[in-house]
């Protein structure tokens, strides 16, 4: 295998559920947005910013992403963390992942739901000069559950709003800020080696890394951001596309 600087890991093992109908047959990843899917609009998008080496985890008609990749002639490297025995959560499925990230020095997580302009070629170079362990990118947009920052933008927290549940760091902490996590992080290619393969929630294993390590606020600004994680907002993003195309 060869050497990159990034490696791009795309989630697109999970069920789909609030897409209902359209993922009856076929997994999330390959529902389409204006007539290609999503799994495509990713990995393309992470190609034109540099992205030459991409992981992509499967589950759910896992065989259909494999065979899709196959068929296709993107310019990347591509390789699959088969997770069609056991489903293993977005931070489960990142530790799974570890060894595919070796030859790397830095990883993008990019869920196969995301759309956006972000330049990620650009926050990968900051990140790869920076001293931080991860970046998570965050919006300042309302949604039930917030990221909860310090001062000097270090995770400290989460919380939902929806039923006042807390998750801390520590045992709890007085001054913070919340933010919306935008479904994008980086992280330095061996930090979650030390965890245990099961599954289990990403925003858990930060929890516990941020007591030692710098897992950091990247507040982000794009142009557009989509999560499609629901039929309705697929349409939203459709029209804006097209229109933007115009």
């Amino acid at each position: 295998m060869m050497t990159h600087d990034t490696t791009a890991m795309i989630l697109a093992a999970g069920l789909g559920t609030r897409l209902k109908a359209l993922t009856h047959n076929k997994p999330k990843a390959l529902v389409e947005l204006n007539g290609k899917p999503l799994l495509q609009h990713c990995i393309e998008n992470l190609i034109a910013n540099g992205f030459h080496h991409i992981v992509i985890n499967v589950h759910h008609f896992g065989e259909q992403i494999i065979d899709f990749v196959e068929h296709q002639r993107f310019d990347a490297e591509i390789q699959i963390s088969d997770e069609r025995d056991l489903l293993m959560d977005t931070g489960g499925g990142i530790v799974k992942a570890t060894p595919l990230f070796k030859n790397s020095k830095a990883v993008l997580v990019h869920n196969v739901d995301i759309i956006s302009n972000v330049d990620l070629y650009e926050l990968s170079q900051q990140f790869l000069d920076s001293k931080d362990d991860a970046w998570l990118l965050t919006q300042d947009r309302e949604t039930n559950r917030k990221l909860l920052f310090d001062t000097e933008n270090q995770l400290v927290g989460w919380m939902n709003k929806a039923d006042g549940s807390f998750k801390w760091v520590y045992d709890s902490f007085g001054e913070f800020q919340e933010m919306a996590f935008s479904g994008l992080h980086f992280f330095r290619s061996d930090l979650f080696a030390d965890f245990e393969c099961k599954p289990q929630s990403v925003i858990d294993l930060y929890l516990k890394l941020a007591k030692t390590n710098r897992i950091i606020s990247k507040p982000i600004q794009p142009d557009y951001w989509f999560d499609l994680g629901k039929p309705e907002q697929l349409q939203t993003a459709e029209c804006f596309l097209k229109s933007k195309s115009k």
